[in-house]
């Protein structure tokens, strides 16, 4: 026997088939670009491809092969106003930037200036951390190979702003951290090891971090167009605008700025002088014989002193480094850009991916160059971006929440009726509201807490996450408030039907 929908039912399957009409049309070409497997017979269309699927503006390539140097540049500077991306445009580095720091303390190291066995409070006595409530002693060894046992989570410690004080309340603000292992036990990533090492430099220089990097390492090797960014420079012309994803599209995003965070992420610069970086690293150009002995240092490998990352693996002097092979590596991402540079020191190959976007993308592209550099297939498109990941999933979830708010509208426009036939069925409805009502009521206390549950933020959500994540919990909160509203009211129904 066929079952006919009520007037209520029929409303509910009308709203929700439009709303999936409306987001299929919205949003054809960026469901149409994830279910495409793309292109992967040639490096133009193996970047073009990870750049639809990825929502990426903009892409700049330098590859270089026994000093034979080509650019290749991919969509946009600006999208707004049509800007095409060249070698000269500047991009943020991110942790790319990391190797310069480093190559800088090797400098100073052998200059006199200090030992790289040192301890930090020789040089900033304030900074004293903790393991299991105990003061330790981190070595400037330590923080160059993240062995200092500075938990990851500290980068929610660095602080927005572009004043010259910065860094120093970066540095307060970790100077009395609990480690998460002893200092030189084990290996971990935390950017703000970096922005101690910028806190040093500037002890023993006596000047500002940015200008004695820009003096001893950006002039000598010629790349007269990069520069580190504080926030309180003149925005040069040639800077691409940054992005963020946001319902599988590019958004443009003008990121908070962290000056404190300089020395870990904020070089800008272009492919045009990264040519003379990646040559650098190879010892390919003019350069100061000091300078060069200080980048062949850089990739040498203390298996005592160096972070542990896998086999044949280890972290070093901002690099990462393959002891096998022989390659160099890093990549890089601050909340509106991303990077990714490999080195083939033995070969003589190297390639730099800069994009405009926080993603995976330029490390999908420069590893299959290299592949292909190397007579290897070039992989496809796999969606293991964290950041694309959380904004398919939020928007996925923005969907199905809109759809829930129609229904619950709809529930209240037209009234709650509940139909009682007897004791059994009363039971039945009021145990039914009241499972549902305390439901609701817990559910929206893990919509509020849940970053927090995760070990993050709202602040890193904002800044770093796509902002579909706050649409669903938003639209999700309004969900819970008007289920608890309805559960109230047919409780209500229910105990005056007694």
């Amino acid at each position: 026997m066929k079952k006919i929908l009520s007037k209520t039912s029929t409303s509910r399957v009308y709203v929700i088939l439009l709303i999936a009409i409306i987001v299929t049309v919205a949003f054809w070409d960026e469901l149409g670009s994830l279910v495409r497997k793309g292109n992967y017979d040639s490096t133009d269309n193996m970047v073009e491809s990870i750049m639809a699927k990825s929502a990426t503006p903009g892409v700049a390539i330098i590859v270089s092969e026994r000093g034979k140097t080509e650019y290749k540049n991919y969509g946009y500077a600006d999208v707004n106003n049509l800007k095409r991306v060249t070698e000269e445009s500047l991009f943020e580095l991110g942790s790319t930037t990391k190797a310069f720091t480093a190559l800088a303390l090797i400098l100073l190291e052998n200059e006199g200036y200090l030992s790289l066995s040192d301890s930090i409070t020789d040089y900033i006595p304030s900074f004293e951390p903790t393991i299991k409530g105990e003061k330790v002693n981190i070595t400037i060894h330590q923080l160059l190979a993240h062995t200092s046992g500075i938990p990851p989570w500290s980068i929610r410690l660095i602080p927005e702003g572009t004043t010259e004080d910065m860094l120093e309340k970066t540095i307060h603000n970790v100077s009395d951290i609990a480690l998460d292992t002893y200092p030189g036990t084990a290996y971990n990533y935390a950017t703000v090891n970096y922005d101690i090492l910028a806190m040093i430099i500037e002890k023993v220089t006596g000047r500002r971090y940015q200008d004695y990097m820009t003096e001893n390492i950006l002039v000598p090797l010629g790349m007269a167009d990069s520069y580190f960014s504080t926030g309180l420079e003149k925005e040069s012309d040639k800077l691409t605008k940054g992005y963020r994803v946001f319902f599988g599209r590019s958004l443009e995003y003008d990121a908070p700025r962290y000056y404190g965070n300089i020395a870990a992420g904020y070089l800008v610069t272009n492919s045009k002088d990264l040519k003379r970086w990646i040559h650098a690293q190879m010892g390919i150009g003019d350069m100061p014989d000091h300078l060069l002995k200080a980048i062949e240092q850089s990739h040498q490998v203390d298996n005592i002193t160096a972070g542990y990352e896998g086999e044949n693996q280890y972290y070093s002097f901002g690099w990462s480094i393959d002891t096998k092979n022989r390659v160099v590596s890093h990549n890089g991402s601050n909340p509106n850009y991303s990077s990714q540079v490999l080195i083939n020191l033995e070969k003589q190959q190297a390639i730099f991916v800069l994009a405009n976007l926080n993603s995976t993308s330029p490390s999908l592209i420069a590893n299959n160059i290299y592949e292909n550099m190397n007579g290897n297939h070039m992989n496809q498109f796999n969606y293991d971006d964290v950041y694309l990941l959380i904004d398919l999933v939020f928007s996925l979830l923005v969907i199905i929440a809109v759809m829930i708010l129609c229904v619950q509208a709809i529930k209240l426009v037209r009234g709650i009726k509940i139909n009682i036939k007897d004791e059994k069925t009363r039971f039945r409805k009021m145990t039914e509201s009241s499972i549902a009502l305390i439901s609701s009521i817990i559910l929206l206390v893990l919509i509020m807490i849940w970053p927090y549950l995760l070990g993050i933020d709202y602040s890193m959500i904002k800044v770093w996450m796509s902002y579909s994540i706050f649409i669903w919990m938003g639209i999700s909160t309004i969900n819970c408030i008007l289920s608890i509203i309805i559960n109230i009211k047919k409780i209500g129904i229910i105990r005056s039907s007694l």
